[in-house]
């Protein structure tokens, strides 16, 4: 089976050393807490694919740091809710009876891309606990980040994109953008604003025995995160680097200070 190379491609294989060199380039350290969103084919023809990815970031940060990534897996909603495509009414209580329980280990993730995919099955990495939107998480502050993610209210103060702020984490895009910047959506939940509250369900395991649970939440939304993230590159030109890793474009951007941003960002922009 032959494979096409990318028509950006680089002079010469993309490795774990040069994506390792890449990362340095851009001010990533030993100890480094970073939440990754990546996109495998933005980085050119990497030698190993996702892998070799995780290999890099785990070398740059090494064991006192932490790499920690979205794990989401919307799959396991109520069919309610399902619109990509949507069910059938009739199907309705055969799903919510059939739905396989959300498990760690064995639940794939869905539209986070090859590289979040491959992280949350590889050796040491552990996972949140929540049915739609996990965090997969490597390194020394791993239990610090995972542990206690609510089941309520899941990208809040009781989230681990909370806990990274905590740590005075970094975000990384990886040939990636704001337009899915996982933290603004805990801007959302500390700004003052009137959002709307819904009900979520989900397959889960409570003590080995498969439960339809319930859950409530705000209505978030990432429409305007590309908008919001321009504007703190624009007010916040020195809070932040830029480089690439492999041929793809990376940015590594303050957590703290991109979600206070965004937190008086929506409080005027958006309507309240």
């Amino acid at each position: 089976m032959s494979e096409t190379l990318p028509a950006d491609r680089s002079s010469e294989p993309i490795t774990v050393d040069s994506m390792a060199n890449d990362l340095r380039a851009l001010g990533i350290e030993a100890g480094h807490t970073l939440l990754v969103h990546g996109s495998l084919s933005s980085l050119g023809w990497v030698c190993g694919g996702a892998p070799a990815v995780i290999d890099a970031l785990q070398r740059v940060v090494g064991e006192d740091g932490t790499i920690v990534m979205p794990a989401h897996s919307p799959g396991n909603m109520d069919p309610s809710d399902m619109g990509a495509p949507p069910v059938p009414d009739s199907w309705y209580d055969t799903i919510r009876r059939q739905m396989p329980p959300y498990r760690p280990a064995v639940t794939p993730t869905q539209g986070m891309g090859a590289i979040a995919e491959c992280f949350r099955s590889s050796p040491g990495v552990r996972r949140s606990d929540h049915p739609q939107l996990s965090f997969a998480t490597w390194g020394a502050d791993t239990q610090f980040i995972i542990e206690d993610h609510s089941l309520d209210y899941s990208l809040g103060e009781e989230s681990p994109l909370a806990r990274i702020y905590d740590l005075g984490g970094d975000v990384l895009f990886l040939g990636t953008s704001h337009a899915t910047n996982t933290s603004f959506h805990l801007a959302e939940y500390r700004a003052d604003l009137e959002l709307a509250t819904e009900t979520h369900a989900g397959a889960v395991l409570v003590d080995g025995e498969r439960e339809w649970i319930q859950w409530e939440d705000i209505d978030y939304t990432d429409e305007d995160f590309p908008t919001c993230g321009d504007a703190f590159e624009s007010e916040h030109p020195d809070a932040f680097e830029t480089g690439t890793v492999g041929v793809g474009d990376a940015t590594l951007l303050p957590q703290p200070l991109l979600v206070d941003f965004a937190v008086g960002w929506f409080e005027v922009n958006r309507d309240r």
